[in-house]
C-alpha cells in the first residue's frame, strides 16, 4: 500500500453499499498501519435517503471534513448526487459516477427535472477534472443473480482511477474475503469481473 495522502469522498443513497466501500478501503488502510480518518453521514432514511462518506489517508491529526476543492476522488453512486459533490473535487481529481438512476420526491413529482449526465460531465470540467461513468446496466452474474454492484464497482476503481495508486488489488481482494468469508467466491468473483468493466468519460 502507498502512503500518499488521498481523500475520497464518496456520496450515494441508501442501499447501495456507500458505506460498505468505505468501510473495505479504511479495513485496508488499517491492516498496513495507515492512518485513515472516517467521516459517514447518512440521511434519513434508511433506504433511499442521502448517504456520504468522507475518508482522509495518509494523514496524521488531520479533521474529518475534506474541504472544498480538496478531493483527489470522487466516488458517486447516483447521478444527481454527484452535483451535490463536485465542488469538493481538486483540480486534476477524478470524479467515478455509477451511472445509476434514483428520482428524488420533487423529480417523481414532476415539480424538477432530473440532471442529465452531460450536465456532470460540464461540472467535472468546470472543476479541472477527469470524468469517469460506468453503465449501471452492465453488472454481471453470479450463478443467475447479479453480483452485488458495490464490489463491481471497486473492481472498476481499481483499474480506472488513482486508487491503483494506493491500494493493490491483492489488498482489496484480501479486505472483502475478510469482509465476507461466507460469501468470499461471489464478492471476490464482483470484484474481478469490474477489474475488466469498460468505463467511459
Amino acid at each position: 500500500m502507498n502512503t500518499n495522502f488521498f481523500d475520497i469522498y464518496i456520496v450515494g443513497v441508501g442501499g447501495q453499499g456507500v458505506l460498505t466501500i468505505a468501510d473495505i478501503f479504511t479495513h485496508t488502510a488499517f491492516e498496513h498501519d495507515v492512518p485513515v480518518n472516517y467521516f459517514p453521514t447518512k440521511g434519513m432514511a434508511q433506504r433511499g435517503g442521502f448517504v456520504k462518506a468522507q475518508l482522509r489517508i495518509g494523514r496524521e491529526g488531520t479533521g474529518p471534513d475534506i474541504p472544498e476543492g480538496g478531493a483527489d476522488l470522487i466516488i458517486s453512486m447516483e447521478i444527481s448526487e454527484t452535483l451535490k459533490a463536485l465542488k469538493y473535487l481538486k483540480p486534476g481529481g477524478e470524479a467515478f459516477v455509477y451511472e445509476n438512476r434514483w428520482e428524488p420526491t420533487d423529480v417523481m413529482l414532476g415539480t424538477a427535472p432530473y440532471p442529465a449526465l452531460a450536465a456532470v460531465a460540464e461540472e467535472t470540467a468546470k472543476a479541472g477534472g477527469v470524468l469517469h461513468v460506468l453503465r449501471a446496466s452492465s453488472l454481471p452474474e453470479y450463478q443467475g443473480k447479479p453480483v452485488r454492484d458495490n464490489i463491481y464497482i471497486l473492481g472498476a476503481l481499481m483499474r480506472h482511477t488513482a486508487l491503483k495508486k494506493i491500494f493493490t488489488e491483492e489488498e482489496i481482494a484480501k479486505s472483502i474475503r475478510e469482509k465476507w468469508p461466507k460469501g468470499a467466491e461471489t464478492n471476490l468473483y464482483a470484484f474481478a469481473e469490474g477489474l475488466k468493466a469498460n468505463v467511459r468519460a
